[in-house]
């Protein structure tokens, strides 16, 4: 059994910041590729941020250069930083988590069960 849980989220005003944070436990043997989605009100998901085993980043173009995605191994947690914030990155924020369970095992899919962001002065 895995569970992800976000933290980090809240209300910022436009321009600032906040760090998401996504952290795995129970049998993982190792996190392959880490996303980040976001819904907003009467939007379907999407996603915003994503970074493989090899540490490859890719973002949607409505956030380069604002959000940094990242996540640290030895700890199985990710982490979405995000600045500059506008009113329309306002959003629940979701991990999801593509891992193994052992060397040679296949990997699985988690989702963490979101947290809140909202931007607005």
């Amino acid at each position: 059994q895995v569970h992800l849980v976000e933290s980090g989220g809240g209300l910022v005003q436009p321009g600032g910041s906040l760090r998401l944070s996504c952290s795995a436990s129970g049998n993982i043997f190792s996190i392959n590729d880490l996303r980040w989605y976001r819904q907003a009100p009467g939007k379907q998901r999407e996603l915003v941020a994503s970074i493989v085993s090899a540490g490859t980043t890719n973002y949607d173009d409505s956030v380069k250069g604002r959000f940094t995605i990242s996540k640290d191994n030895a700890k199985n947690t990710g982490y979405l930083q995000m600045n500059s914030l506008k009113p329309e990155d306002t959003a629940v924020y979701y991990c999801n988590a593509l891992l193994r369970h052992s060397a040679d095992g296949p990997t699985f899919s988690y989702w963490g069960q979101g947290t809140q962001v909202t931007v607005s002065s």
